[in-house]
């Protein structure tokens, strides 16, 4: 059969309400026009993030009941740790309670003021955390990421060329790791290929630079390099991970992605004297390295999502439901970062709403517009995320893991038809207030008059 379904029934709802767009200005005011402040009971479809907000499965919730609460010992983390020494092959498993959790201890350890920690591109929490060491966080995207129309199949790449410069240049003990996302989600959500990840292992081992993984979303990466690259089609994305991770002396990961858990994460590495220290860090902050912030139950419901996450069924509807989003939006016209991702649909705001200049913040005029006009709520990752570090000026449309059905992403492509057809109308927005970091998750705007 041509027509591909959810891998998946549906056992329980949760009912949605829905409201007026005279009530949705009414909230948008209130919020400060940042959607982050909106109480989710007054979003209809919500797009913000894909992470933690997964319907988690039968399997996982029975997996649950025998999670053991121990302080000390828990056999529900010894079950998560063979599961993530199978999956990834390293040495230490240090749990936390999300993934910028794992990036606060991995880079307290690893960085110290003056250095300089390269990626393809960092996501905003991992440059904050980069940044609060006093270290500074550095993009090097390939070439190719800066069409978002083109087609091609890996721009979530690194520029090898780029990192091997720069180490060059800076030397061995300004670079105190280098880490790759996979897949690239401030990139537009784009896999980075298993031959730069490759090259990037090849080019560190010869430095002697530790190279890490951000391994959030380790298996749509993985599906990508099935699908996408020569070599590995008659591979399972279990395979193609395990590749991955061999390449790799550490990663951290957030189980709220690619384990379908609405909490958790864990950081991972081969050097048993940086475990010491992480652990020693884990105890002040977060917990007992074997429970390390998280309920047994909850190392329980990971564990079951590592291994559903690679089922290649599933994997096959993510991708097809996510591009069903794209392809019909981009066959309209509207202008997204091509070809689509996996976890996400990203629409190039800038192009969309040329009358909007980069200081109001298209990207924020276009998610509120899409709030307000149909109860959609969508993440501005553009000037507002990244200030004089974005790259573009995107809206993500990030789709939780087996949550909505096809009906409710075609009311969400007709919204935005909507929109589009009359997006000569928006204007942009001014920041009111704003914190001193990650100033997309309190900032307050008002409107600026066209």
């Amino acid at each position: 059969m041509k027509t591909i379904i959810e891998p998946f029934r549906i056992k329980s709802v949760e009912p949605l309400r829905q409201t007026t767009e005279d009530e949705r200005a009414r909230l948008l005011e209130g919020a400060g026009y940042n959607l982050f402040q909106l109480r989710a009971a007054d979003v209809l479809i919500d797009l913000l993030t894909d992470s933690g907000t997964s319907a988690m499965s039968a399997a996982q919730w029975a997996a649950m009941m025998r999670g053991d609460e121990s302080y000390a010992g828990s056999e529900s983390f010894y079950r998560l740790k063979t599961v993530v020494g199978d999956l990834t092959g390293f040495a230490h498993l240090i749990p936390t309670h999300q993934g910028r959790a794992a990036e606060r201890i991995l880079f307290a350890v690893m960085s110290k003021p003056g250095q300089i920690v390269p990626s393809n591109t960092h996501f905003d929490t991992t440059r904050a955390n980069i940044e609060a060491n006093g270290a500074m966080a550095l993009d090097l995207p390939c070439r190719e990421a800066a069409d978002t129309q083109s087609r091609l199949p890996f721009k979530g790449n690194i520029d090898v060329a780029k990192l091997e410069a720069l180490i060059e240049r800076e030397g061995r003990a300004r670079i105190p790791l280098v880490m790759v996302t996979v897949t690239n989600n401030s990139g537009g959500g784009q896999p980075v290929s298993m031959a730069n990840i490759r090259a990037v292992r090849e080019l560190t081992a010869r430095h002697g630079v530790p190279f890490y993984l951000d391994a959030c979303r380790f298996a749509e990466n993985a599906y990508m390099i099935q699908q996408r690259e020569p070599g590995y089609g008659h591979l399972t994305p279990k395979q193609i991970a395990q590749q991955m991770f061999a390449l790799a002396d550490g990663c951290t990961f957030s189980a709220k992605k690619d384990a379908f858990a609405n909490i958790g994460g864990f950081l991972c590495t081969n050097d048993s004297r940086l475990a010491e220290q992480e652990k020693n860090l884990l105890i002040l902050t977060e917990g007992f390295p074997t429970y390390g912030g998280l309920a047994g139950r909850d190392l329980e419901a990971i564990a079951v999502g590592l291994d559903e996450v690679l089922d290649p069924h599933y994997l096959e509807y993510r991708f097809a439901s996510t591009a069903y989003l794209g392809d019909r939006i981009s066959d309209a016209g509207v202008p997204i970062i091509l070809p689509p991702g996996g976890h996400a649909i990203y629409i190039d705001a800038a192009k969309m709403l040329p009358q909007i200049p980069k200081m109001q913040f298209p990207g924020q005029a276009l998610a509120v517009e899409l709030y307000r006009s149909a109860g959609v709520r969508c993440c501005e990752i553009g000037s507002v995320m990244f200030g004089e570090h974005a790259h573009h000026e995107l809206v993500r449309l990030a789709i939780p893991r087996r949550v909505y059905t096809q009906s409710h992403i075609d009311y969400v492509i007709e919204a935005v038809l909507e929109i589009h057809a009359r997006r000569e109308r928006l204007t942009g927005f001014a920041i009111v207030s704003e914190p001193a970091a990650l100033r997309h998750f309190t900032a307050r705007f008002r409107p600026v008059a066209g």
